[in-house]
């Protein structure tokens, strides 16, 4: 029995599916300006919380209506993403609440640096030298843009940020490895909100509560909905695309995010942080043009 698809958009070159991460960046960005929102009332545990709990039930609405298998033969790998990709999060939270917020996300964007250094031993991918240029270039291009600051008081708090970052690459690994063993995007999802829904409902638990009222569900819903559209675009673009070209990709979070910020917040960028912009967004233009060449030949 063919199993349904959660999404019908098609790309037309099998080179191209690399460009669900563009989806992802949006879903990422959008579920970022959500959190700024959120962040006015609730805590990070319970931002986290109700970001997982709240995808969960969405994603487990898909499967139930549609009655698809969340037995797998590959638990283990699935429990090992999930673990690893949650405390990757946590590690992230601790470095936003210990760190300036730009210094924090920067660290976390070392994913990508650590991806392209873990991928020929792990996964034993050979990129050519121009995709490893294109995610050097765009992590300058973050760095530019955010422009992070560390102190030796930070020391602690920046090594932990650090961590993070590697744990999103390790994440990745195992995205990637899922993929090759024809595990579908959504118990992938599944399997890894549900981890992050118990972990931070024992964090949020350890922690004062904040009570709800109806006009927080719009917010927190859509809190879920985006980070699961997310989390369903990012893992098939490392399913199913080049893997260096997905964390090429990744940084345009950041720019769009910031693109949110000048539209809602009426935030202002210099000169110096459009030069990042463009950076960054040559890097992912870089890392498409040598996919789609190598496919082609």
């Amino acid at each position: 029995m063919k199993q349904p698809r959660l999404f019908t958009i098609k790309f037309k070159w099998p080179q191209l599916k690399s460009l669900w991460m563009l989806v992802a960046a949006v879903g990422f960005a959008m579920m970022g300006t959500l959190v700024k929102i959120g962040a006015k009332k609730f805590t990070s545990a319970e931002l986290v919380f109700y970001r997982s709990a709240f995808g969960l039930i969405a994603i487990y609405g898909y499967i139930f209506i549609n009655q698809l298998p969340l037995k797998t033969p590959v638990m283990g790998k699935q429990m090992s993403r999930a673990l690893v990709g949650f405390a990757s999060l946590v590690l992230f939270f601790y470095a936003i609440a210990h760190l300036p917020l730009a210094t924090a996300i920067t660290l976390n964007y070392t994913s990508p640096l650590f991806l392209a250094l873990f991928m020929p031993f792990v996964l034993h991918e050979k990129p050519k030298p121009a995709l490893y240029a294109a995610v050097v270039l765009g992590f300058i291009g973050v760095v530019l843009l955010l422009k992070p600051t560390l102190t030796n008081q930070d020391a602690v708090a920046g090594a932990l940020g650090l961590a993070s970052g590697i744990g999103a690459a390790i994440a990745y690994i195992h995205v990637k490895q899922l993929g090759n063993l024809n595990e579908p995007d959504w118990r992938t999802v599944y399997y890894f909100t549900l981890i992050s829904t118990i972990g931070a409902g024992v964090w949020m638990l350890m922690q004062s509560f904040t009570s709800l009222t109806w006009e927080d569900l719009p917010l927190l819903f859509g809190l879920g909905i985006s980070a699961t559209i997310a989390q369903l675009s990012m893992t098939r673009a490392y399913r199913t695309g080049n893997t260096l070209t997905v964390a090429s990709l990744a940084y345009l979070t950041v720019v769009l995010a910031s693109l949110i910020g000048i539209l809602i917040w009426s935030e202002h960028l210099s000169v110096s942080e459009w030069l990042a912009i463009g950076i960054i967004i040559l890097s992912g233009i870089i890392s498409i043009h040598t996919t789609n060449k190598q496919a082609s030949n």
